[in-house]
């Protein structure tokens, strides 16, 4: 860190050329706005790059680096949530004078690369910040280099607020599915707050455009602001996303939020048809039930959204998924999901004969391989799933924290403490309560697009109940048994008690 500060600062007080390179997903997005603003308010001369998803791929890549250089002619790039591993592309900035720091937050499976400086906490024996995401990292650079200037006396400092910038962090934080305990709860809860005040333009007006959101939590950005900030990266390049978030604009900001929410209807279509196509069969390799993984490869199904489709198959059938879209060449890109007990990365390693390369984590990962060894790879790795998994029950399951009566969830106290808990995700999971012997008042009816709403009653007692995507399932005639998640409902100034349904079943089941 003191390094990279010093190089920083540097560069700001001799008005180099400064490059901030970052990625194409909400935490990259995020990061990199966040060092723009933060290094522009400090007065520096700071450009932003984004790489395309399809052309470039993930990280600092050496044709990107060399394009960048071409371009912008910077004397300094810093990187946002990526670039530890990239030991060629840094080399290459390097012989032609060009420094590089680092900011990352991903697992270092090699060497690293020769910059200047690297601010990676997974590159450090202290457990503090090792689940930082991207963005949480960059934050932390920003807040080192207003410390330095405070201690040398710099006035650029005095204007800069690192607690505006609050809201970037939380929605990167969330959108990156890191664990929301320790210090991330505190920056997710803080940035929540200051993402309410609706300061920042674009995603108060992405809101609107979404439908009006309301409250914000982390539902609305892991499920509605998320995946809208992504699908500019899905789809071509993120750099709407970025603008969305710099712009100060109104009339910009809608603009560019239109465009958003038109790339995420075109994401879901492309995603639904390939999902569609893997379950007719998909050449008889898709059998989840009969077999321990999901294992399915497609001619030119669409990169940027395979990683969703993978990680919406792995939890919709509870198995280790790969996702592999293949080119006209004959080469596939896969992306990988998995679930508890099994380790993707060993799995690919075991598996490394097969695959052009890969890499990741236990339970997230990427591969390439070319399109004649795919069969080969699907054995292997069925038998290495099978062996690891043999004996468990990869069934899909619902885990209540207890059963409750609607008398105690309706209680102020009872919804004040969840609230206290907040915010939740990874790491600090919402709790699902379950409730038996409930009713249904009146008729279930559909709502917005496939959601069930219903009135439940127990007792004496009646609660309003909505299950998102559930307008298709047949609600139980008597008696069920339901789990729920529990929600403070805002609607003309009354705040009332709503039930979220997970899940419901005939009661005595």
């Amino acid at each position: 860190m003191t390094d990279a500060v010093a190089r920083i600062w540097r560069g700001i007080q001799q008005g180099e050329s400064i490059l901030i390179y970052g990625d194409y997903d909400v935490d990259g997005i995020t990061s990199a706005a966040l060092m723009v603003e933060v290094l522009s308010a400090l007065g520096a001369r700071v450009a932003c790059y984004l790489p395309s998803r399809l052309e470039e791929g993930y990280g600092l890549g050496v044709q990107a680096v060399q394009r960048c250089i071409e371009r912008y002619r910077p004397s300094l790039i810093i990187t946002t949530d990526c670039g530890t591993g990239s030991v060629d592309a840094v080399g290459v900035a390097r012989d032609v004078g060009v420094d590089v720091v680092v900011t990352d937050h991903h697992e270092v499976s090699g060497p690293v690369a020769p910059a200047v400086a690297i601010v990676n906490p997974k590159l450090g024996a202290c457990a503090a910040g090792q689940d930082l995401a991207g963005v949480g990292v960059a934050f932390k650079v920003c807040h080192a280099l207003l410390k330095a200037g405070r201690d040398q006396g710099l006035p650029a400092v005095s204007g800069v607020d690192l607690r505006a910038h609050l809201d970037l962090v939380a929605l990167g934080t969330i959108a990156d599915v890191v664990p929301l305990r320790g210090e991330n709860r505190i920056l997710t809860a803080h940035g929540l707050a200051r993402l309410n005040r609706k300061d920042r333009k674009g995603i108060a007006i992405l809101g609107e455009v979404a439908g009006g959101l309301g409250e914000l939590g982390t539902y609305h950005v892991a499920f509605v602001l998320g995946p809208r900030l992504n699908a500019a990266g899905r789809l071509g390049t993120a750099d709407a996303a970025l603008e969305l978030l710099l712009t100060r604009e109104d009339e910009r900001a809608r603009v560019l939020s239109e465009v958003l929410e038109s790339l995420n209807r075109d994401r879901k279509q492309i995603e639904k048809a390939i999902i569609e196509q893997i379950e007719a069969g998909n050449g008889g390799a898709f059998q989840p039930v009969t077999q321990p993984c999901i294992v399915v490869g497609g001619q030119g199904w669409h990169l940027g959204v395979i990683g969703v489709v993978a990680s919406r198959l792995s939890t919709r059938y509870g198995r280790p998924t790969i996702v592999i879209g293949f080119d006209e060449k004959g080469v596939g890109r896969g992306s990988c999901r998995s679930v508890e007990g099994f380790d993707l990365l060993q799995g690919l390693k075991q598996c490394e004969s097969l695959v052009r390369r890969y890499g990741g984590h236990a339970m997230a990962a990427g591969m390439e391989i070319q399109r004649g060894n795919l069969e080969s790879f699907q054995e292997a790795f069925h038998r290495l799933c099978a062996g690891a998994l043999q004996g468990k029950d990869l069934t899909p399951a619902l885990c209540l924290e207890d059963w409750v009566a609607l008398g105690e969830v309706q209680e102020t106290e009872f919804l004040g403490v969840l609230e206290r808990m907040a915010p939740f995700g990874e790491g600090n999971p919402e709790p699902v309560w379950g409730m038996r012997g409930v009713r249904v008042s009146g008729a279930p009816r559909m709502v917005g697009t496939g959601h069930l709403k219903m009135t439940i009653i127990s007792g004496s007692r009646s609660c309003e109940a909505i299950g998102f995507h559930m307008a298709s399932r047949e609600v139980p005639q008597g008696a069920m048994d339901i789990a729920f998640t529990v929600r403070r409902n805002h609607f003309m100034g009354r705040s009332t008690v709503q039930l979220q349904l997970q899940d419901f079943r005939p009661s005595g089941v």
